[in-house]
């Protein structure tokens, strides 16, 4: 098909967001110099976020229920005129605390899969010069190429329809390479209407976090990654917010260093073998370290699932923020719960903001010469890390041996699940 756009070179790129949450890849793609005209998604208190901070219409209502056509006439756009498209689908099916549990998913027949179909619908109904997909990079995994062949294959159908030639560029990109306080690897889709190519910028940081979510590129010629630190170290505890830990845990973090998690307590590591090698979830009692990035936010945590800050104690709203290089001065709407599943859910701004740059230098002929709007700025020197406290005495009896997990899948919940376990 012709494809007519009425966008002037002068004018802004413009951007439909899908799956929007609290609007994470929105303002890195603001930041960038785009024209955010509508965003989208299903949960009240995202919705009422996005309004309390940004003007542009925001469509609160299942995906499936909202007709292509109706997004974009709320941002004053038609089809073929939209420069980019945007979202996150919802990742549950392909996560990999999912495949942890259970050894395998059901994927893609798990509904929640189905906005997949969903984003690939608006792509084909608003046919976006460029569109960008965010997921879990378990979307991805070795084998199990599912929810990636979806992608591919309603890619192709789309171009046989439609008369275009979207050509498909993907990487598994982890935030702290690119100046992200936090490490936190997600799959990137960017398509390219005219079958152009997208390169995906080089990392712009370096530095090792450890062998279960380690750095995705390391260099001696790079910076080292931005610290958890250098986000929040100048912030202290919320007023108003109440941020102590509980459960039956709680007491035991203070004996934790900085940088570990439970883990600390095995017989591999230098604290009481209190539990076996990998039995429990990698944010168990996971601690941040002033001198490496944050581990990754997580939307639902249990009340011993971290990160928790250093100072024995759960992250503030503000710091959650920060560490997702949100903009300053975002207000969040809803409860503690709520808020913690808006920002865990979302894309960190700054990431967001050099995936646009570089899509607008690529392929809209932008030129930038100002630094990175939400770059963190470092504050150094780092202090030392705080002292231990001893174990509490409540927990010295479970010191002994303890067997390690013994696989993926083959835990005492899975076994269970499979029928293979009888019995608590």
């Amino acid at each position: 098909m012709t494809l007519r756009s009425r966008t002037k070179p002068a004018e802004k790129p413009t951007a439909i967001s899908l799956f929007s949450g609290a609007g994470g890849l929105d303002y890195g793609f603001e930041a960038a110099g785009y024209s955010v005209r509508v965003a989208h998604d299903f949960d009240q208190d995202s919705c009422a976020t996005m309004r309390a901070n940004r003007s542009f219409p925001v469509l609160c209502k299942d995906i499936h229920d909202t007709p292509s056509g109706e997004l974009l006439e709320a941002g004053g756009l038609r089809k073929g005129e939209v420069s980019v498209l945007v979202g996150g689908p919802p990742c549950q099916p392909f996560s990999k605390s999912a495949y942890w549990t259970n050894g395998d998913t059901r994927r893609l027949g798990d509904p929640r899969a189905r906005t997949l179909d969903a984003f690939m619908r608006c792509v084909q109904d608003a046919l976006p010069k460029v569109f960008l997909l965010e997921n879990v990079h378990g979307i991805h995994y070795s084998g199990k190429e599912e929810g990636f062949g979806l992608l591919h294959h309603l890619t192709q159908r789309i171009n046989k329809a439609e008369g275009v030639s979207y050509a498909l560029s993907w990487k598994v990109l982890n935030a702290a390479d690119y100046g992200v306080p936090q490490i936190r690897q997600r799959f990137f889709l960017v398509g390219h209407r005219d079958g152009k190519r997208f390169e995906f910028p080089k990392p712009t940081h370096t530095g090792s976090a450890g062998a279960d979510q380690p750095s995705l590129y390391e260099s001696e010629d790079l910076p080292g990654h931005v610290t958890a630190w250098d986000a929040i170290g100048g912030l202290g505890p919320a007023s108003g917010e109440d941020l102590a830990i509980r459960g039956r845990w709680a007491d035991l973090l203070p004996s934790i260093p900085e940088g570990e998690n439970y883990l600390w307590h095995t017989s591999r590591k230098g604290g009481m073998p209190l539990f076996g090698w990998r039995t429990r979830y990698w944010s168990f009692l996971l601690k941040l370290g002033k001198d490496s990035p944050s581990w990754t936010i997580q939307a639902q945590p249990g009340p011993a699932i971290g990160p928790f800050h250093w100072e024995n104690r759960r992250l503030s709203v503000e710091e959650m923020a920060r560490l997702q290089t949100f903009p300053k001065r975002i207000k969040f709407v809803g409860s503690r719960v709520s808020v913690q599943r808006q920002l865990g859910n979302a894309v960190p701004s700054l990431l967001a903001e050099v995936l646009a740059r570089e899509i607008a230098r690529q392929f809209f002929d932008t030129t930038y010469t100002a630094p990175l709007r939400l770059r963190i700025r470092l504050q150094r020197p780092i202090p030392e890390p705080s002292p231990l406290r001893p174990v509490p005495k409540k927990f010295r009896s479970l010191a002994g041996d303890h067997a390690d997990h013994p696989g993926t899948g083959r835990g005492r919940a899975a076994l269970h699940r499979s029928g293979m376990l009888l019995g608590p």
